[in-house]
């Protein structure tokens, strides 16, 4: 009994691994900007020339990472919505196709709530308060089909 209750917890935390390892392999991040060596040591300027010459490369560099901040929270939006369709798909598999082996479909409903709970965590990644709102929405309305399949309708049956 114990064993199984671990190998379950096994199989959710693998699986829920498996997703975000496979994000990251297949759809990359955004790589964020080196800061420019030269800004990193501050000296007094020597004259106002290298002084304009120093705000301009700083003005620059704030530009590139505000570029890179845009793409990153787009990038966490995107893999939110992936883990989230990934978690769903699980979650569905669990509940249909292994209905029988329950030590397999526990594990794959666990690994599909864990990757739920990734894609929540991720898309607080994309600072868009409505796409959060969206996502934790999805994570309850996920978690209350689940509750409902899972424990109402699976005890209705005996």
């Amino acid at each position: 009994m114990v064993l199984k209750f671990i190998y379950s917890i096994f199989i959710g935390v693998l699986l829920a691994t498996l997703v975000g390892v496979g994000i990251s392999a297949f759809y990359k991040s955004p790589e964020p900007p080196d800061y420019p060596t030269r800004l990193n040591f501050y000296e007094k300027p020597v004259d106002a020339s290298e002084s304009a010459e120093l705000r301009a490369e700083q003005e620059k560099f704030d530009q590139v990472n505000k570029d890179f901040q845009e793409k990153n929270e787009e990038y966490n939006r995107n893999v939110s919505i992936i883990a989230i369709i990934a978690a769903i798909i699980t979650l569905v598999v669990s509940l249909t196709f292994f209905k029988k082996l329950l030590v397999i479909a526990d594990g794959l409903l666990l690994g599909g709530v864990l990757t739920v709970i990734y894609g929540i965590i991720r898309g607080f990644g994309s600072q868009d308060e409505t796409f959060r709102f969206m996502v934790v929405l999805i994570g309850f309305l996920i978690s209350l089909i689940l509750g409902y399949i899972k424990f109402i309708k699976s005890s209705v049956k005996k």
